[in-house]
């Protein structure tokens, strides 16, 4: 049995979120040698909180899975795999069943699928109620900077970047003309990051900025 791993944190950049990521992928490595899967690849994704629901990492870590017939997408949570709406993770979720992709969930130790390959009894239960606590929770995050922003606002407070702090996107493509490169040969995001000696994030703005 070949199983994936796919580890996210929801900060980019800091030490402190290369650690959790590592921490994630060390716990399903074991997880993984203990039931004697083998690890053809993992997938790593660091997201800003203002692009959460944005994943292109583990779009392609899916389509991955799919490409190479694995059995088991690990993942540290459910929480991991949201997709910012109770639809769109069920969705997500039905997409795996239907490839034969069975999503293991360590901190609930949750299984999609049982021995025979079939939906587990409680697995849609489970997750609606998961994913829309979740949802609640994003809606919630929302509000409350909302609401601050408009307070701040209401004070004189000005906001958004200061005036030329913006990169252009000429300027972009003379800094990372190493992460176009490998881009545009089909690199993929994490083995581009690897290559260049960046952040997963900067290699996913890149990417999204010059269409590759």
């Amino acid at each position: 049995m070949k199983a994936v791993i796919y580890a996210r944190t929801s900060s980019s950049g800091s030490l402190e979120s290369r650690q959790d990521t590592s921490r994630q992928v060390r716990d399903l490595e074991a997880y993984c040698r203990y039931n004697g899967y083998e690890i053809p690849k993992v997938f790593e994704e660091h997201l800003s909180a203002k692009n959460g629901t944005n994943r292109p990492v583990l779009n392609e870590c899916v389509q991955y899975c799919k490409d190479n017939r694995i059995g088991v997408l690990a993942v540290s949570e459910l929480s991991r795999i949201n997709r910012g709406s109770v639809f769109d993770t069920m969705n997500f979720v039905k997409d795996l069943m239907d490839s034969h992709v069975n999503l293991y969930a360590q901190k609930e130790q949750f299984t999609l699928l049982d021995a025979d390959g079939k939906p587990s009894i409680f697995a849609p239960v489970l997750l609606s109620c998961l994913s829309l606590a979740n949802s609640l929770e994003l809606e919630s995050i929302k509000f409350r900077l909302n609401s601050g922003r408009e307070q701040a606002k209401a004070r004189g407070v000005k906001m958004g970047r200061k005036p030329g702090s913006v990169e252009t996107k000429e300027r972009k493509a003379e800094k990372h003309t190493d992460i176009i490169k490998y881009l545009k040969k089909g690199c993929s995001i994490r083995d581009t990051s690897k290559i260049c000696k960046v952040g997963v994030s900067t290699v996913q703005r890149i990417k999204k900025t010059f269409d590759l």
